[in-house]
């Protein structure tokens, strides 16, 4: 093998829809491990803020799982130690130096203000997920905050304490014979593989760095002992593997693993440092590569369990956590973020990629394929499907059944009698294909993190549709601007300033395209140099003009009315334009040495009379024209 084929695009199949539960609570972003520690439990609530503005809260079901209790955890660790996790806080740590040095909680594993607490959202969302998977409520269940896959029987580990995984697992083999665990982490999940290296009920598959690197296992001749021998794959890599190389052994191996185990379920951890410029992974792969995993096994049609883990770049995890949920409901994502609590953190480019880096692969195609051949190898020795002895399923664990979740949506009703879409109703709501508007959950959307987006319109408006093609007359002008309009042989414009105080009969003559005779320079006949019926700089002074006619004009626009003139002959006398009409407020705000001079602007009588004589004019110049015309018809 040279060359391995590059990443194909998700398609996203409309008719092959999962049913998604999806597991988060909200208070798991408010624990904060110590200062300056690289583990960020507010990457969850990222994701959650994108998977929530990308709308594919509306493909599945919301559980806010309940938080796994000390008995639940003992189930895997010691009591002793969950005892302790239980107890131990920054006040009183002093007076645990000597657990603290038996569980290994110290520089990795810090103790921080609800710990405890902590451990139990994370355990509590994986096997109430199990538990969902058993029941055949969902074909998929995702708790981005488990997959801590270091922490170990009696021992916290790597950022780690409670194992949900393994927790998860035990749940799911309360109904299914065998389960496949993949890890596609940078670190190697050893806490898993150890919690089962000695059965052949699960297999556990790893991709991750090996060689100098934490935890230091994961060796390939790491295959397990006893009745599971041959049933722990690992896959060591080097640094810099890329999406093509990543996809290159992922998939044949997983296909050989499905061929030979044959799982009733499959538990999928998605530690997000594999990624591109991961703050402590040494991986390359993109978005999409990280991706292609989720959807190749997503592909087998199994109950999976889609579990977070590592990752330190937190905007990088959050992305990609959100595309894997969307590629999980089936929901095509654009590549433009949507506006969300943390939109600032996305900065500068606001997308939805996480790209690759020009670093070198150390991983050349001679050296995986080496690799490859040995696991093949090592599943082959492996028994066929190995069945389980028939025995009685266990009863379900309190509170994980149907008949609780029966007694709780009985509860819900009883307390929000009066409350249409209560919060577990719309935990619980999927939307169906086709269904329109969603603006009478807008209040609910907005409590539960969906923000409204900036571009979208919510209501369409008369002023939104504004016809590109109009003539630039018909556009509004600037405000406050005088716009000159266009003068020819066939039409006179007459220009009106447009005002909010505009009377009655001021509005009437600029519609009808008679204007007062008075001019803008104080007397009352019009400018024979002004042809074109502008307004000339000469027309009005700033002396002219008050100090409140001088102040900015309201934002309104100003018409423009063009009244067609008859036809004239060439030897007729040259129309003479009106002058322009000015608004009442104006003459007011002009000084009294004009007003002095006999201007009346204001006088409707004296408006009207002028307006006569005007219309008198043209009907002598229209005569005049006639008589020219039957002349030469004669001659």
């Amino acid at each position: 093998m040279t060359s391995f084929a590059p990443i194909d695009p998700p398609v996203v199949n409309g008719n092959d829809k999962k049913k998604v539960a999806y597991f988060y609570d909200s208070d798991v972003g408010n624990y904060a491990y110590v200062a300056g520690h690289p583990m960020k439990p507010h990457r969850i609530r990222m994701a959650h803020s994108l998977i929530m503005n990308y709308d594919l809260y509306k493909k599945m079901e919301i559980y806010r799982a309940k938080p796994a209790t000390n008995l639940e955890m003992t189930q895997f660790h010691t009591d002793e130690y969950v005892d302790f996790l239980k107890k131990v806080t920054p006040d009183n740590m002093d007076a645990f130096q000597k657990e603290q040095g038996r569980f290994n909680v110290g520089d990795d594993c810090p103790v921080f203000d609800g710990l405890f607490e902590f451990c139990g959202i994370s355990a509590g969302g994986s096997m109430e997920g199990a538990a969902r998977l058993n029941r055949g409520k969902c074909d998929v269940a995702v708790n981005w905050a488990g997959g801590l896959h270091h922490a170990k029987k009696s021992e916290a580990s790597g950022f780690c304490y409670i194992n949900d995984i393994v927790l998860g697992i035990l749940e799911l083999l309360r109904y299914k014979q065998r389960v496949l665990y993949i890890d596609i982490d940078v670190h190697h999940g050893d806490g898993v593989e150890e919690a089962f290296y000695t059965t052949d009920r699960v297999m556990t598959v790893s991709f991750h760095k090996y060689g100098e690197y934490f935890p230091g296992t994961g060796e390939l001749r790491d295959i397990g002992v006893g009745q599971g021998k041959h049933y722990a794959v690992n896959f060591p890599l080097r640094d810099g593997i890329d999406d093509r190389s990543y996809k290159g052994i992922f998939e044949p191996v997983i296909k050989s693993v499905m061929e030979y185990y044959r799982p009733e379920a499959v538990v999928l951890q998605c530690g997000g440092d594999s990624l591109s410029g991961d703050r402590l992974g040494c991986f390359n792969l993109s978005m999409q590569g990280h991706a292609n995993c989720v959807n190749f096994v997503k592909s087998f049609n199994l109950p999976v369990l889609v579990l977070g883990g590592g990752g330190y770049t937190m905007r990088n995890v959050a992305r990609t956590w959100a595309y894997e949920t969307g590629l999980l409901v089936g929901q095509t994502m654009g590549p433009e973020l949507p506006f969300n609590d943390y939109y600032e953190y996305y900065a500068p480019d606001y997308e939805l990629a996480v790209r690759p880096s020009n670093m070198d692969n150390a991983n050349s195609p001679e050296y995986l394929e080496k690799i490859r051949i040995q696991v093949i190898e090592n599943l082959k020795r492996t028994t066929f499907a190995p069945s389980v002895q028939m025995t009685d399923v266990p009863r379900d664990p309190e509170g994980m059944d149907d008949e609780a979740d029966a007694l709780l949506d009985d509860l819900d009703e009883d307390e929000n009698k009066d409350t249409r879409y209560t919060k577990r109703r719309w935990d619980k709501y999927v939307e169906k294909d086709g269904e329109l508007s969603d603006s009478e959950d807008e209040d609910e959307n907005e409590a539960n993190g969906v923000r409204r987006q900036p571009q979208a319109h919510k209501r369409r408006n008369m002023m939104d549709y504004q016809n590109s093609h109009a003539l630039a007359d018909d556009k509004e002008p600037e405000s406050g601007a005088a716009t000159p309009e266009r003068s020819g042989s066939h039409e006179r414009d007459a220009i009106t300033v447009a005002h909010p105080n505009l009377g009655a009969n001021e509005s009437d003559q600029s519609a009808s395209g008679h204007s007062s005779p008075a001019a803008l320079n104080g007397s009352g006949a019009s400018n024979p140099e002004s042809r074109d019926g502008s307004i000339h700089p000469g027309d009005i002074t700033m002396e002219d003009v008050g100090d409140e006619a001088m102040e900015p004009p309201p934002a309104q626009a100003q018409t423009t009315t063009d009244r067609p003139q008859e036809a004239t002959p060439p030897d007729s006398p040259p129309t003479v334009a009106a002058a322009p009409t000015v608004p009442t407020q104006i003459a007011d705000d002009i000084g009294n040495d004009a007003m002095d001079e006999g201007d009346t602007l204001g006088d409707p009588e004296l408006v009207k009379e002028d307006g006569l004589n005007e219309r008198e004019q043209e009907d002598v110049a229209a005569e005049k024209a006639t008589e020219v015309a039957e002349r030469s018809e004669h001659t």
